[in-house]
């Protein structure tokens, strides 16, 4: 028997990691071109899974845009500080100081805690994709948890108690309460809070799910602090260990999440003796 060539819909195959998120892709090269009809196919595999991880792949700078674009637009991030020089599309996540060495600081404290990239904007995100240059050997992983499960999870009572409530996003709640770099006043200016409902429809599924996360501040149309109380109650809710796929990371690999279905966070990581280096990009959705 013949072998596939490579880069085509007979060489694709698809492997569940967890019984209700996650699948492992091989039989691409996302160095190397996708056409129309296999990049169809990755598309199904990422609506179906949620989350989609690729190893082993030599992925430079601008193919990992490339591939972005396959999805939508990247989004150029507020946080200008961690913008690759050639391609500011990417977000670099590094604990290396200017010698190369492990600096003891985390480049992003607020990772650590679950979070929707881009909720925080009017315009949401469709897609975040990270890749490893580095990765460490204990810790440092990337949880991702399925929100489709988390809301189906829910009893009547709490999912009528949501219904029709908007919660409002603000980056600078969010970066206030977990790292001590405040946003610059030109950074201020362009993350004004936005509303949301906590409860989405999938644009591509039609499937409900919940859609929160650290960015969420509080409840349009409840005082301050019922509003803070309903958000907590609900993020630690959703978090259930059987929705959640958790990527140990080896270097060269590639994930992708569907920011509209998932949640995610990293867990911590000796960042005084271990080296992370992860590119990340996302994607903005056309809404």
């Amino acid at each position: 028997m013949s072998t596939p060539p490579a880069n085509s819909v007979s060489s694709l195959t698809v492997r569940p990691l967890t019984p209700r998120i996650g699948a492992e892709i091989d039989g691409v090269n996302l160095a190397a071109d996708l056409d129309d009809a296999l990049f169809r196919k990755i598309y199904e595999a990422f609506l179906q899974h949620h989350v989609l991880v690729f190893r082993d792949q030599d992925l430079p700078p601008a193919r990992q845009v490339e591939f972005g674009r396959r999805f939508g637009e990247p989004q150029i991030h507020v946080l200008n500080q961690f913008h690759d020089s050639e391609h500011p599309e990417l977000y670099l996540l590094s604990n290396l100081d200017d010698q190369g060495q492990p600096s003891g600081a985390h480049p992003d404290p607020g990772t650590v805690y679950w979070h929707t990239d881009g909720s925080w904007t009017e315009r949401r995100t469709i897609a975040t994709m990270l890749y490893s240059i580095e990765a460490p050997r204990e810790g440092g992983e990337t949880h991702i948890a399925n929100m489709y499960a988390a809301y189906e999870a829910l009893d009547d009572g709490m999912k009528e108690r949501l219904d029709g409530l908007v919660a409002i996003h603000n980056l600078n709640f969010s970066r206030q309460r977990r790292d001590p770099t405040p946003l610059t006043e030109d950074q201020l200016n362009q993350v004004t809070p936005v509303e949301h409902a906590i409860v989405r429809v999938h644009p591509d599924t039609q499937r409900r799910c919940i859609y929160l996360g650290d960015h969420a501040e509080t409840v349009v149309g409840m005082a301050y602090d019922e509003g803070r109380a309903l958000i907590d109650e609900l993020n630690e809710l959703i978090i259930r260990s059987e929705l959640v796929y958790e990527h140990h990371w080896q270097a060269r690999e590639l994930i992708v999440w569907d920011n509209r279905c998932a949640l995610h966070r990293a867990s911590p990581y000796d960042t005084g003796s271990e080296r992370r280096v992860i590119r990340r990009l996302t994607v903005l959705a056309g809404e």
